[in-house]
């Protein structure tokens, strides 16, 4: 039988329409969109067209959409790219202590340089209060970044609010919206950022492209030099084939979205109803705070989540993020405060566009009948934790 995918968090399949779209850019449409010939024209408008595709999922215009190769990338440019353009004068960065390995790291190796980051404690429900943010902000900070959505606990963080006192402080904003982009509707003039971060694979795209939105007037330092493709902030000749399969992506999530939410949420709370009443002790780590409709943390009260995971091979899901070191305990959980017993029991099931009624019932069904097994004989299963993105 086909296993249960519930990992979507990690990465998405790429959509078959995705893939349609990008075909054509591995075959006839393979001109360089810098060159001034017919081949290159060609490619410049689908590279354009795309462009749009992004800026409409987000609200935005589509001269202010840079594409890189991820979501890592467009992190590292929104933050070192805003620090660098500043220059050599002091600066003071306020952040989360759940944000994405991606943020946190070259936010760590930009305070070895001698910038100052403030990190922002959540609160237990794995929100950050927006008056805390508020109450960091200093007369030298120049930059908050902020996740719009969480990925291990899918919880949504205050933007807008975090964003609207910032601005009043004259301080710019950046906003890590991998996770969210396609399950919750975004509009960069409702949150009222200056960066905004997109992943593709997250979002039924291939894996290698990802957008950073940069609003008119952000100073922003590119972190590559040599040509002058993306207004100079991204040189290098673009991937079209990516990119068109992430103008598709984002056209075709847009459209889903109106469904899409209230369908899985309906699934995700049946999900962690079901398991509740089947697995024995289970905690919904982050519940009751807003969060994504496709996302459910869960903790299995005296069992490690790895084993749980081993024991029921037919749910492909995963005990935390693959950006993390292998085995380290999640740093999110340890931030709200979660105790040991609920940290080492976590297991994150994500679900996505596939996942149906029966997908659901069948992971409860294993899951629930792994966590009876071990629970009842306390004997380990076989199998390495699985820690994914």
């Amino acid at each position: 039988m086909t296993p249960i995918y519930l990992d979507h968090n990690a990465t998405t399949p790429v959509a078959p329409e995705v893939r349609d779209a990008m075909l054509p850019c591995l075959g006839d449409l393979f001109g360089n969109p810098s060159s001034g010939h017919e081949a290159g024209r060609r490619a410049r408008h689908a590279v354009e067209v795309a462009r749009g595709q992004v800026a409409d999922l987000l609200g935005a215009a589509a001269q202010d959409v840079v594409f890189t190769s991820g979501g890592t990338e467009a992190n590292h440019l929104a933050l070192l790219g805003v620090i660098r353009a500043r220059g050599p004068a002091r600066a003071h960065v306020v952040t989360s202590a759940i944000e994405h390995p991606s943020v946190l790291q070259p936010l760590w190796g930009l305070a070895r340089e001698g910038v100052e980051v403030t990190t922002v404690p959540p609160r237990p429900d794995g929100t950050v209060d927006p008056d805390a943010v508020t109450a960091a902000l200093r007369p030298d900070t120049v930059l908050v970044s902020l996740m719009h959505a969480n990925n291990e606990l899918g919880t949504l963080q205050p933007v807008a609010e975090v964003a609207a006192a910032a601005r009043r402080r004259g301080v710019l904003v950046h906003t890590d919206a991998a996770q969210s982009a396609g399950k919750v509707p975004l509009d960069v003039t409702e949150l009222g950022v200056d960066l905004l971060s997109l992943a593709g694979h997250k979002l039924y795209a291939p894996k290698g492209i990802g957008a950073l939105w940069v609003r008119p007037g952000t100073p922003l330092a590119p972190l590559f030099h040599g040509g002058g493709q993306e207004r100079g902030l991204r040189p290098g000749t673009e991937p079209v084939p990516g990119i068109v399969a992430l103008g598709a992506a984002c056209a075709l999530v847009a459209r889903r979205l109106p469904t899409e939410g209230p369908r899985l949420r309906a699934l995700r709370d049946r999900l962690e109803a079901q398991l509740a009443a089947r697995a024995g002790d289970v905690h919904v780590n982050g519940q009751g705070a807003p969060r994504l409709p496709t996302t459910s943390n869960v903790s299995f009260i005296g069992l490690e989540g790895a084993l749980v995971l081993a024991a029921a091979p037919e749910v492909m899901a995963s005990t935390g993020s693959a950006c993390h070191s292998g085995g380290e305990p999640s740093h999110v959980l340890r931030a709200i405060g979660a105790t040991p017993e609920t940290i080492r029991g976590a297991v994150r099931l994500s679900l996505g566009h596939g996942t149906g009624e029966g997908d659901v019932e069948r992971a409860v069904t294993a899951l629930a009948a792994a966590a009876r097994r071990l629970r009842g004989h306390g004997a380990p299963a076989e199998g390495a934790p699985r820690m994914a993105g």
